[in-house]
């Protein structure tokens, strides 16, 4: 139950809906959207004029994410069907962006049941009050990781998916309800397959803010601040060029991005779509290391390790088919500059927290 009682609803409302342009004809929910990718969609949406509601459980979420007027932030569950109902039925969405979901690959080895009841069991409730309302559009924050290890990198979109984890698959299971709600009752719904989410908004006001920290990029600028003591390097024996893990990063506006052109393309009467989202360029873990230095003009303290089983030596997106169908390119494709932007957060007044 929310903290704000049954009802779930918190009821700060930040600025009215009256205040939106006259244009702004799409209501559009988003769940998750106090996390870090969905509070820079959210703010694209908003900046675009776009009505937008955010349902977020702020287990993980920020309410200080929600930085935009005019956009109400509700405190409650996707699975709350009483809740849900309400919000459509005062609302009228034309469209949901969901991303709300747990996304520690290791925590969802240890406690499967948590994943598959989050990730994949709630959204059906969600999904249950769409159809109940008519509304037929769907943008999906799906992941990489249900690719598993790729047989072939660049990854497209055609490639098996065979996902290593239960975080992977609760994610693909979610894929293929779409897919059967297409053919039961004409939803459209746009699969969207990020690679490594980097980088925070422009103007330094809001970006990534885990707790635990697992990502590479944060955890590099945590060990040159000292929030923690040292990063540690899994493996140095890959067959890569410097032999360390390649990945794709992607910057998080560049996703906020892709998200807003999905919901157009289904709007406009577009087919449902499976997008691999990245640069297509591959970084390895060493050359993120050595741009954070270059970045910062600090060392990072280091500490190498055997490889992480699991652990694939390169995961690369090939992301002509976004381009193709939704109009969609990354823009931030150097990592420096996603380092900087990084940086800019974690530096920053914040310094790469929000107040809890």
């Amino acid at each position: 139950m929310s903290a704000f009682g049954r009802e779930g609803v918190d009821s700060r409302r930040i600025a009215s809906f009256s205040e939106c342009p006259l244009s702004a004809q799409n209501s559009i929910l988003v769940t998750g959207g106090a996390g870090y990718i969905g509070s820079h969609t959210v703010r694209l949406l908003a900046s675009q004029g776009r009505k937008v509601v955010v349902l977020d459980s702020l287990v993980f979420g920020h309410e200080g994410a929600i930085v935009d007027e005019g956009v109400e932030l509700v405190v409650g569950e996707v699975g709350d069907r009483e809740l849900v109902d309400r919000l459509f039925t005062e609302h009228k969405f034309d469209a949901v962006v969901h991303f709300a979901a747990f996304a520690y690959v290791g925590e969802s080895v240890t406690d499967p049941l948590k994943y598959y009841r989050n990730n994949t069991a709630e959204p059906l409730t969600l999904l249950e009050v769409m159809q109940k309302h008519g509304c037929k559009t769907f943008v999906f924050s799906s992941t990489c990781a249900t690719y598993g290890v790729p047989e072939s990198v660049p990854i497209v979109e055609s490639n098996p998916q065979d996902p290593i984890n239960p975080y992977g698959r609760s994610k693909l299971m979610v894929e293929w309800i779409l897919r059967d709600c297409d053919s039961a009752w004409g939803l459209k719904s746009a699969c969207l397959r990020y690679f490594n989410a980097s980088g925070s908004s422009a103007d330094g006001k809001i970006g990534e803010d885990h707790d635990p920290e697992t990502h590479l990029i944060p955890r590099v600028l945590m060990a040159i601040t000292g929030e923690i003591s040292h990063l540690d390097v899994f493996g140095t024996d890959y067959p890569t060029p410097d032999g360390t893990c390649i990945r794709d990063y992607i910057h998080v506006e560049d996703l906020a991005s892709a998200h807003a052109k999905a919901i157009d393309h289904l709007a406009a009467g577009g087919d449902s779509v499976r997008c691999n989202l990245g640069t297509g360029v591959g970084v390895s873990v060493k050359q993120i290391i050595q741009a954070a230095e270059e970045v910062t003009g600090k060392e990072v303290p280091i500490k190498y390790g055997p490889r992480r089983e699991g652990d694939p030596p390169q995961l690369l997106a090939d992301p002509s088919y976004a381009k193709e169908k939704l109009g969609w390119e990354a823009q931030f494709k150097d990592v420096h500059d996603m380092v900087r932007s990084a940086w800019s957060w974690m530096s920053g007044p914040q310094k790469g927290r929000y107040e809890k």
